[in-house]
């Protein structure tokens, strides 16, 4: 079988595509045939060495997708060959076939489509841990999400209209911010031509935003968080500008303000019924239309390179997947 192969810590481009030999499935674990595979910012800086989980070399990235089963390992109930099912590993979703515990596996809901199945995993799953169980957004409150244009800036967008809040999205163009009204946004923000600061203050009334959902970091921190409401949630998704912002403590003080860290990969490894819990109530949502997965582009596993360099770049507006055997 095919698969991208990470030999060396560096830049996209230095990836291969490999013929490798067939998986096979251990104890507890099961083979797929991957149909398709989610692009995430977390790829672009594990293959570069900088993210907090750093796999062996060599390795194939990519740690989300959907597919059919192929092979199961012993002791596995509840699977058998010819499921279709949606995944998450902590790596080797970029390839004709993955293996993987039974425990990252969920059954595929009659009717889904793969590309779907294989976006929904880490944005959809990340934005509710964060806005869900991690700043126990309510109904009436405020959202404010950076990067809003993103697959976890949607993902967040479309949970907080689930909710029942009232959504302003901060993006860096006014194609980016369509997008963002098409998925629910109440207000938009450009940061790229207005204050930032003073954006929020005209959307709020003043008040600021009871949670900040924030997966870019960099600049943009600080005058977010200055313009948080009283007894706030700022979420930490992640650092998507490539800078870890580095905010006054004395902030949180005069904010009576909580930062508050978000690792779903963790939180679905040490709590997988939880997960699972939130994962069953998204794809009740999908079923229902109340979340709806942007796929903007696919690309072949011959072109992985170009879709992780398209999604450090910025490029990207919701998902991206690579289709392994196109």
């Amino acid at each position: 079988m095919k698969a991208v192969v990470c030999k060396a810590w560096g830049p996209p481009d230095d990836l291969v595509v490999e013929e490798v030999s067939d998986l096979v499935a251990g104890p507890g674990e099961v083979v797929v045939d991957v149909k398709a595979a989610g692009v995430n910012f977390p790829d672009v800086l594990t293959v570069q060495g900088k993210y907090q989980f750093k796999p062996e070399l060599p390795f194939t990235p990519g740690n989300e997708f959907s597919g059919v089963i192929r092979a199961v390992g012993e002791g596995v109930a509840g699977y058998k060959t010819g499921n279709k099912v949606i995944a998450f590993t902590r790596q080797g979703a970029f390839a004709e076939q993955a293996v993987v515990p039974a425990s990252m596996l969920m059954p595929m809901p009659p009717g889904m489509d793969f590309d779907t199945a294989a976006a929904i995993t880490l944005t959809y799953g990340t934005s509710y841990h964060a806005v869900v169980d991690r700043a126990a957004l309510q109904a009436g409150e405020t959202m404010l999400v950076l990067g809003a244009a993103g697959g976890v800036g949607l993902a967040a967008i479309e949970i907080g209209k689930a909710l029942g809040a009232r959504v302003i999205a901060a993006a860096s163009s006014a194609e980016k911010l369509a997008v963002c009204r098409e998925h629910g946004a109440d207000v938009c923000i450009n940061y790229s031509t207005e204050d930032l600061r003073e954006a929020i203050k005209a959307a709020t009334g003043g008040k600021g935003p009871d949670v900040i959902y924030d997966p870019v970091g960099g600049d943009y921190a600080e005058p977010a968080f200055r313009s948080i409401a009283w007894g706030g949630r700022y979420l930490v998704v992640g650092f998507a500008n490539g800078a870890i912002p580095a905010l006054p403590f004395n902030l949180m003080l005069l904010k009576g303000a909580s930062v508050v860290g978000v690792f779903w990969g963790e939180f679905a490894r040490r709590e997988p019924k939880a997960n699972l819990a939130g994962m069953r109530q998204l794809l009740d949502w999908l079923a229902k239309g109340t979340i709806r997965p942007r796929i903007s582009a696919r690309y072949p596993l011959a072109q992985t390179a170009q879709a992780l360099n398209d999604m450090a770049a910025r490029k990207v507006t919701g998902k991206v997947v690579i289709i392994p055997q196109a």
